[in-house]
């Protein structure tokens, strides 16, 4: 699905451009840094759309609509990765975020900002108001993937590597498959001494579900196996006794695949 462009006139022509896109990402061109955030928060909660990323030297404000599909290729994941820590006793070591906006400059609107889709970090590690969160997931149907992997350059470079993690979760239209992609931070090493500015995202995993309509029921192929997110880069610290990495099964996915084409 091809991602739609509009260029702005005017908060109303804006609102009737979020109202009529079909897909679930729409990019504004000619924004100054001076364009009416508060009217734009004040209507997401009414249109079901959030501001996704806004480029001040480009101009260019990237908005995604909150449609099904969409909602239901991050809500899984979040939720399960939330269920998981319950399960080990870690619920009150964890801060949901949400999709509360991050910028360069923290307090300074009209900035280069963006919002992730769930996010969320340790507590008390990452609790104070403002702090980054170490896991961001990123979702996309109309959106490309090499779209998301400017979500999620943008993600580990503005906030000097503190999100640890970044998961994307794309499904392809045109393929009819379900792409998850799980990122993070790596360490360049120079000599003997790393450097925050030598980071650059590694991805460690990619994982592609596909359904296979020839079974009856219908299946999921899930290609390269579980998706198993750090323990330790997601609460900044080692896993403790019987404590271990996050673990989204084969099953597990098959299961999220199935939720998934439901919306499709």
């Amino acid at each position: 699905m091809p991602t739609s462009t509009v260029r702005f006139t005017n908060m109303q022509d804006l609102f009737d451009a979020i109202n009529s896109t079909t897909g679930d990402f729409l990019a504004v061109t000619g924004l100054s840094r001076h364009f009416t955030e508060s009217a734009c928060e004040r209507e997401k909660r009414r249109r079901k759309f959030r501001v996704r990323r806004y480029n001040s030297t480009c101009q260019i404000l990237f908005i995604t609509i909150l449609a099904d599909l969409y909602e239901e290729l991050h809500a899984w994941i979040f939720t399960t990765s939330c269920d998981q820590l319950v399960r080990s006793g870690r619920e009150r070591s964890w801060r949901s975020i949400g999709l509360a906006t991050r910028r360069v400059e923290q307090g300074h609107p009209g900035g280069d900002g963006g919002e992730g889709d769930p996010t969320g970090g340790p507590h008390p590690e990452r609790g104070n108001k403002g702090a980054w969160p170490t896991l961001v997931i990123e979702a996309g149907h109309s959106e490309s993937l090499g779209e998301l992997h400017y979500d999620m350059r943008w993600w580990f470079s503005t906030s000097d590597h503190q999100v640890k993690i970044v998961l994307l979760a794309e499904y392809d239209h045109t393929r009819s498959v379900i792409i998850l992609e799980m990122w993070e931070g790596e360490a360049q090493t120079h000599g003997t001494i790393q450097q925050t500015a030598a980071l650059q995202p590694i991805l460690q995993q990619s994982i592609a579900i596909a359904q296979n309509t020839t079974t009856n029921p219908v299946s999921y192929n899930v290609t390269r196996g579980a998706l198993i997110p750090s323990f330790r880069l997601l609460l900044i610290q080692d896993p403790g006794p019987g404590e271990a990495d996050f673990v989204f099964s084969v099953p597990d996915l098959e299961d999220y695949g199935a939720m998934v084409w439901r919306q499709v």
